[in-house]
């Protein structure tokens, strides 16, 4: 599911024409290729302002290992079950809601190893996905919600797609709204595959 997206270069910095939308920028070590557990641009609420910055893609935590009495650190980079009891009290949070700019995401291609099929929002050269974030012992960190996959994503990943927000709505999705009145696929007509 979705552990693969990027920001083409100069992406990044179209961000800026939301000059009256986002009031400080602090993305210079934001990756354009971003992968679990590196660095990815985010917008939050800060004392009011809009603000740019990098986080940690994904929640850290420890869970069992593959033999008894082990385990195994891993990140949570996605979330899909709104009333997980590890994710409620965030989701519902307003000041723990954030925007994850994109311009393209991977799903990984059926049966092809490690290839995978890119897919972007048609005349948009940076959208958002629906983030959460919050701060661990490790950093702030962050992951975004995901839901039923449209008719461009299911033929290529069937359980799901990152919720990708309308730009009309990223101020209801910032301002603490119902999140799952927001987890809805992105229209198809909207979307194209990447040759």
């Amino acid at each position: 599911m979705c552990n693969h997206y990027r920001n083409i270069p100069g992406a990044l910095h179209t961000i800026e024409s939301w000059a009256d939308y986002v009031s400080h920028f602090r993305l210079d070590d934001a990756a354009e290729d971003v992968w679990p557990g590196r660095q990815g641009a985010i917008v939050r609420v800060v004392d009011g302002a809009k603000v740019a910055e990098t986080m940690h893609w994904g929640f850290p935590w420890v869970g069992k290992g593959k033999r008894p009495g082990t385990t195994k650190k891993m990140n949570t980079t996605n979330v899909r079950n709104l009333q997980s009891p590890l994710y409620r009290n965030i989701i519902n949070k307003a000041e723990h809601r954030c925007l994850v700019p994109f311009h393209q995401f991977a799903e990984p291609k059926p049966g092809a190893g490690r290839e995978e099929v890119w897919f972007t929002v048609n005349d948009q050269p940076v959208s958002c996905f629906a983030g959460i974030w919050r701060q661990q012992e490790e950093g702030a960190c962050y992951a975004f919600l995901t839901c039923e996959p449209n008719p461009v994503v299911k033929p290529v990943h069937p359980k799901a797609m990152p919720v990708i927000l309308q730009p009309e709505d990223y101020d209801r999705w910032l301002s603490g709204d119902d999140a799952a009145a927001l987890q809805a696929p992105f229209p198809s007509q909207l979307m194209a595959v990447v040759d």
